[in-house]
């Protein structure tokens, strides 16, 4: 398959997306009324904020600063739904508890390896007595840890708990995504393995082997079959647009895995334009789909106010289904491939700016007025920051893809800090809100120690902050050295070593947090800690709804 061939099959998707927004209109799947931002509240719950996360105080702090205050108690109605969507969390519980599980110890994993990679760019001889210590390995595990671990293994448990509840259908098959989520996890400890031996296919973010790959298809395919059977048997007409977000990217990442692995497919430079084109579709059309389903799920739910436009949320989604297929090619520009390709790209980059828009001003609207909230939610306050980000690390990247912008900042620690901004800031900042979210929804516990979350917010976001501009800083004035022919190119090293030590500083606030995060999940998986006063609100039809 040449770059043509590749070309032409993402235009054919393009097109096929097309026709199939156009049938979903005719459907009526896609309700242009106010009322499809509406369903994912039972009756009389609109107005009602829900935060599991937080303290009883807090939640009534929160209600205050929505002005939701004074509503009406819940219908007959109303209790019926909750108990339908408790009977939903019950069914996927145990299956997103171990996928949790499972991404938080990833994290943990990732986070190591990644810190000592970075303190080997100013440190070089640290940790040089082991093959698998040294950079270019550790840094490789670290990669894909994330990639494959816990970003994935977080996604993919946010997808288990609220695709049920939007399709009001408990989950069907889970037992099957437990042997998949097997299949995953042991498909990454043999590819970290043979990464950290020297063996991998020598291609970013594909190194693990494709023999080994063979095990992600597998377990993904089976992790994706429970919610096909439930969407087909769901109880609703109408599927809410996080619904979309998340059915596509389960349908895109094998596509772009299955052609990106294929032995023998790929050649020479057809095979770096296939690299770059899954490198880049990974984060945009599966993490950034998942990420996003979650914001529009969970920041109405915690505010307990419907999105405040439907219309922009489904601009978003289709602007994103339409323009983001090629914008990889720009990280190839001055490299041996069609001019006309990295023009593609160039385009394709700048016309994310429409999709962006839309998420931007739409989550803006929504909570214009009620920002105050974000001091009393936890979810909401991860959430809020990773929207941010999204915002930024899109702007950021389609700027990057111009030719002028991408002359300074290619190949250096500038694109290593967008990159972060994106998988980082945006995503996993969405998946610690999501997670704070539904535990306590799967455990029937609260969080033991809210300051512990408080304590995590402020680790990671303040040492990404220090983390990002760092690297920033450092790869602009990288770049600059090395367009200026007069210097000679160590000069280009040695102006990045203070601020790669601010990055290694702000990354260890980061790894700190991790383990705040991950100490405060075993205790609340474990039970440990006070008891807090108030239950979870489903605490009661969850227990009815486990032993009917």
């Amino acid at each position: 398959m040449n770059t043509v061939a590749i070309l032409l099959s993402a235009f054919v998707l393009s097109f096929v997306a097309l026709l199939a927004f156009i049938w979903s209109q005719r459907k009526g799947l896609f309700d242009r009324r106010s009322k499809g931002a509406e369903v994912i509240f039972a009756s009389g719950e609109i107005g009602r904020i829900e935060e599991p996360a937080a303290a009883p105080a807090a939640q009534h702090s929160l209600q205050g600063a929505t002005d939701t205050a004074g509503v009406g108690h819940a219908t007959r109605t109303d209790a019926d739904e909750l108990a339908e969507r408790a009977r939903a969390d019950a069914s996927t519980a145990p299956l997103v508890f171990f996928m949790f599980a499972c991404a938080i110890a990833w994290l943990l994993a990732a986070s190591a390896a990644g810190l000592t990679a970075s303190i080997k760019l100013h440190e070089p001889d640290w940790l040089v007595q082991q093959a698998w210590l040294t950079f270019g390995r550790i840094r490789t595990i670290h990669l894909n840890a994330v990639a494959y671990g816990w970003a994935p293994m977080a996604g993919l448990g946010i997808a288990m708990f609220v695709i049920p509840r939007l399709l009001k259908t408990p989950l069907l098959g889970a037992r099957y995504a437990f042997v998949g989520a097997v299949f995953w996890n042991a498909a990454l400890i043999a590819g970290l393995g043979s990464i950290a031996a020297g063996i991998n296919d020598g291609l970013e973010w594909l190194e693990i082997p494709w023999q080994i790959g063979i095990l992600f298809a597998v377990g993904g395919a089976l992790i994706a079959l429970p919610l096909v059977f439930t969407l087909v048997n769901r109880r609703v007409e109408h599927l809410y647009v996080s619904v979309w977000y998340m059915a596509c990217a389960l349908f895109w990442l094998p596509v772009l895995f299955v052609v990106a692995k294929m032995p023998g497919l790929h050649q020479g430079v057809q095979q770096t334009a296939m690299n770059w084109w899954f490198g880049h579709n990974v984060l945009g059309l599966f993490y950034t789909p998942l990420a996003l389903a979650s914001v529009y799920y969970f920041l109405p739910k915690v505010i307990g106010r419907p999105v405040q436009s439907y219309n922009l949320s489904l601009l978003g989604f289709w602007g994103l289904a339409f323009f983001y297929g090629q914008v990889g090619g720009h990280h190839l520009i001055g490299g041996p491939v069609p001019e006309w390709m990295i023009t593609l790209s160039i385009v394709q980059s700048m016309m994310m700016i429409i999709p962006v828009a839309a998420f931007t001003v739409n989550q803006y609207q929504t909570l214009q007025g009620h920002l105050s909230a974000l001091r009393w939610s936890p979810t909401l306050r991860f959430i809020g920051v990773g929207g941010l980000m999204y915002t930024a690390s899109s702007v950021q990247g389609s700027l990057e893809a111009l030719r002028s912008m991408n002359a300074v900042t290619h190949f250096t620690h500038y694109t290593v800090a967008h990159a972060h901004l994106g998988l980082y800031g945006f995503v996993s900042f969405v998946f610690f809100g999501a997670m704070y979210f539904v535990m306590p929804r799967i455990t029937a516990r609260e969080w033991p120690y809210p300051w512990l979350i408080t304590a995590h917010f402020w680790l990671v976001s303040g040492g990404f902050a220090l983390y990002f501009m760092s690297l920033t800083t450092a790869g602009w004035l990288q770049g600059v050295a090395m367009l200026d022919a007069a210097r000679p190119f160590m000069d280009s090293v040695a102006v990045t070593l203070p601020y790669l030590k601010g990055r290694s500083l702000g990354g260890a606030f980061m790894v700190l947090g991790h383990i705040v995060f991950a100490a405060h999940f075993v205790a609340l998986a474990l039970g440990f800690g006070p008891n807090r006063d108030q239950p979870a609100l489903f605490r009661q039809l969850f227990r009815k709804a486990a032993t009917a």
